[in-house]
């Protein structure tokens, strides 16, 4: 019976975790659709810096509604999970600049496995993050009551 206790919390959290990466690789994926289409139209610094906010905008409402079935919304939301996005491109990033500082001329396998190793990892953390943090329920403030005693005192 304790077994079954402990593993019914973590379906939900499982099951939000799948939400989470459908959506995101979703909209990765037609991030990267879409940025293919703006690379003749404009520089690629330009539409890149347009499609991740874009998409970071878009994954931020899905994973609100879809991953983790929040209420929360509103751009509070918006630049606590934008935060998230640019702690994960630092991370990523840090891990390409520690690879090329070991490494010069790493093999493109090498440069693969450890950008998809960081993502996964900054993953996991921008997870925990928007679950925890950005998208938790908050309590609902109680009620204020008045006791008996202090009805009578007012009456």
């Amino acid at each position: 019976m304790t077994t079954r206790a402990h593993k019914r919390p973590l379906r939900p959290m499982m099951a939000s975790f799948v939400r989470f990466v459908v959506c995101g690789g979703g909209v990765g994926l037609a991030s990267s659709g879409v940025l293919v289409l703006l690379h003749d139209r404009m520089p690629l610094a330009v539409a890149n810096a347009l499609v991740t906010v874009v998409s970071t905008l878009i994954a931020t409402e899905l994973h609100g509604r879809v991953s983790f079935r929040s209420e929360r919304g509103g751009w509070g939301v918006h630049l606590q999970s934008g935060l998230t996005v640019l702690v994960s491109y630092a991370f990523t990033t840090g891990a390409l600049l520690g690879l090329y500082a070991v490494q010069s001329a790493p093999s493109v396998l090498t440069e693969q496995a450890v950008y998809l190793s960081a993502s996964a990892l900054a993953g996991i953390g921008r997870f925990a993050v928007l679950r925890l943090v950005v998208f938790a329920e908050r309590p609902v403030p109680a009620e204020p009551s008045l006791s008996k005693a202090a009805v009578a005192i007012a009456a």
